[in-house]
């Protein structure tokens, strides 16, 4: 009997342990992609934390940010390959503390682009002035950047960012062996062209975002551009810019939980 209850006991602290090593490695890997924070609050939801493990999609209305870096091609060309990760690497990790202290989540990392969510997978009421927050202060810091990099290795390099507000479907695409968390839909490839379109140093966001800021009293500073005809819409998408230049009136304070 005392043997029984000691392999039981024992048998109930490995699992004890094996639970709490699972839980840190389900936190680590939530913490890639998203603030600690958000990370936390998303562990101690059991629903929510299921659902973003499970392979079914979900819909949210969120804001999609997409960065991209202007002179990415130069710069491969003239410096050798083991130099250009680690500005990459300067680069991501720029950005990416970025998006975590303005709560966003990171989706997808490729090449020189980086696109993040905000309001996404937990919903954020002020969503959309996080994502301005954040562009902002990407495209400042990022300058600084720029400047170092010159100053090392006589390159130049800029920051492009577009922004769009709306409904996607949130979920893990992919095949039983790899797996991605990723943004789909109409208002995701939207954010991409403006991206594309924006020059260094320019925030490009649709006017589905400028109706938001509009409404949270958000003065941003930004100048209507000619509508954007996008290949495959019927209808041109009226698009704002913000240059680096600009400065954004917003009151300081503290973002809402």
């Amino acid at each position: 009997m005392r043997a029984g209850a000691l392999r039981r006991k024992t048998a109930a602290v490995q699992l004890e342990a094996e639970i709490k090593r699972r839980e840190e490695l389900l936190r680590q890997t939530f913490r890639r992609y998203v603030s600690p924070r958000v990370a936390d609050k998303i562990l101690e939801d059991s629903q929510l934390r299921d659902t973003l493990l499970a392979p079914t999609d979900a819909r949210a209305h969120a804001v999609v940010l997409f960065a991209d870096l202007r002179g990415f091609t130069s710069i491969s060309e003239q410096l050798d390959p083991h130099r250009v990760v680690p500005l990459l690497n300067e680069y991501f990790s720029l950005l990416t503390e970025i998006t975590f202290r303005h709560e966003g989540t990171v989706f997808h990392m490729a090449g020189d682009c980086l696109m993040l969510g905000f309001g996404v997978p937990l919903a954020q009421p002020d969503c959309a002035e996080r994502a301005v927050r954040a562009a902002r202060e990407m495209l400042a810091s990022f300058g600084a950047l720029a400047r170092s990099w010159k100053e090392r290795y006589q390159i130049e390099a800029g920051l492009g960012i577009g922004i769009n507000e709306g409904d996607v479907v949130a979920g893990n695409v992919g095949s039983s062996s790899y797996m991605s968390y990723t943004l789909i839909g109409d208002t995701v490839n939207i954010a991409a062209r403006l991206c594309q379109r924006a020059r260094a140093g320019e925030m490009l966001f649709s006017s589905a975002l400028k109706r938001s800021l509009d409404a949270h009293g958000l003065d941003v500073g930004a100048t209507a551009l000619p509508p954007l005809q996008l290949r495959g819409r019927s209808h041109p998408v009226d698009i704002f810019c913000v240059p680096l230049a600009r400065r954004l009136q917003v009151t300081p304070g503290p973002l809402a939980a």
